[in-house]
């Protein structure tokens, strides 16, 4: 099962391949999207990305996550939740979230096991 292309992105949303939906927030893995809901784990912009809001992603049996921080970067990724990822081996990528964007769909075009949890607005 691939991981599926983002579509299209743009301020506060994102298409995904395969889903009729409209994003503003999403997670992404091989085979499946969907909200990405904050009100979930409590997340705000600060101290930003927990561990949970990564976990459910992690367990789709991804080797690389992409996280995307929102177009103005002003979502934290805390050293909690890149230690959680480390310790279950995967690779992570932490960018703007265009840029985000553009490296998650390159490496599921090189059939990598990727997942992503991307932020489209700040």
């Amino acid at each position: 099962m691939s991981s599926p292309e983002i579509a299209s992105l743009s301020w506060g949303q994102m298409k995904v391949q395969g889903s009729t939906k409209i994003y503003k927030d999403c997670k992404v893995w091989p085979g499946g999207s969907r909200d990405w809901d904050w009100r979930e784990t409590g997340t705000e912009h600060s101290p930003g990305v927990q561990p949970a809001d990564v976990e459910e992603v992690v367990k789709k049996g991804v080797q690389t996550l992409v996280i995307g921080r929102g177009m103005s970067e002003a979502l934290k990724v805390p050293p909690s939740t890149l230690e959680y990822l480390e310790k279950q081996g995967i690779d992570v990528r932490v960018l703007q979230t265009e840029k985000a964007v553009k490296e998650y769909n390159a490496l599921a075009a090189q059939g990598v096991r990727v997942g992503g949890v991307f932020h489209s607005t700040c």
